[in-house]
């Protein structure tokens, strides 16, 4: 009977029971969540005062390093506490919560960068037209659309957690709460909710990835059509950051969500899931301002003002 008791609370392992190795873990991830948060503002601010980066470009950039630093701010902060509290828990309104969030901010990352390979097509296939196509109002546009389509995924997805209920064991095995792993404690029907997650999966998150992949056979396409080396080069390296960010995000993501059931392993997850929700807003700062001439010419700027 105990097992089914139902429960407002759970038990996050995080990513060690190893007591001593929590001050390492807490010295490792604390300068990398002030990295992300430090390299965002650096490019958010940077685009904001040069005038030569107020280009349709660089206002997603700038939308793309808010939203990191909004992303890795749902999950660090709490498990950079856990890592020093004797009692790793979360309340289950503070765990749905942190669900909504995170849906949140990973589909309107996975939505801002499908608005930017669409930009870097236009840009490349169409340059003629670029500025008729991606004017300042279709990018307003565009990327409200990004945010307000990753808003609705996460509150569907979230609604229908409250009417489940949790029983015993309420431990989650991992260092956030995740809706998979949330869903697997329920101790009742979750096939409305995995009938919802699998149909925003398919027709939004497929969606999104034909659109960048069509997108980027356009682009491909349309390089390989160049005559010079020197412009081959050239049109490939405005849209270099943005393939790498997309193989980073997407890549990860999808090994997390879209592996088979006999794959699963709680390491593999953890560090699968470090990638995407941990790293990866900390590197993409650093991958457009390494892969972006443009950005390092006014981060030089700023600096020596």
């Amino acid at each position: 009977m105990e097992n089914q008791t139902a429960v407002n609370e759970f038990v996050l392992l995080g990513l060690s029971d190893n007591s001593a190795l929590q001050l390492v873990l807490f010295l490792i991830f604390l300068p990398i969540y002030l990295i992300t948060l430090v390299g965002n503002l650096l490019i958010m601010l940077v685009i904001r005062i040069d005038p030569q980066l107020h280009t349709p470009m660089y206002f997603f950039l700038s939308n793309l390093s808010f939203l990191d630093m909004c992303y890795s701010s749902v999950t660090v902060p709490k498990m950079l506490d856990d890592f020093l509290a004797m009692q790793k828990t979360i309340s289950l309104h503070g765990c749905i919560a942190q669900i909504f969030f995170f849906i949140f901010m990973v589909g309107t990352e996975i939505f801002l960068l499908s608005a930017m390979a669409y930009d870097r097509y236009a840009a490349i296939c169409n340059p003629l037209r670029y500025s008729t196509l991606i004017s300042h109002r279709v990018c307003v546009q565009m990327a409200l659309g990004a945010w307000i389509s990753g808003f609705l995924d996460s509150l569907v997805n979230t609604l229908f957690l409250i009417d489940l209920h949790f029983c015993r064991p309420s431990i989650i095995n991992h260092f956030s709460c995740e809706l998979p792993l949330l869903l697997q404690l329920s101790c009742t029907s979750t096939f409305a909710n995995e009938m919802v997650i699998l149909t925003f999966s398919m027709t939004l998150g497929f969606a999104s990835l034909f659109l960048i992949v069509a997108s980027y056979i356009g682009i491909i396409s349309t390089i390989l059509k160049i005559s010079s080396a020197e412009g081959r080069q050239k049109a490939f390296s405005t849209c270099a950051s943005h393939l790498t960010v997309v193989l980073l995000f997407c890549g990860t993501a999808f090994i997390r969500y879209m592996r088979p059931a006999s794959g699963y392993s709680d390491t593999l997850d953890k560090l699968v899931s470090i990638q995407y929700s941990v790293l990866t807003p900390m590197l993409n700062p650093i991958i457009y301002s390494l892969k972006n001439k443009e950005v390092k010419v006014a981060l030089q700027k700023l600096f020596r003002k």
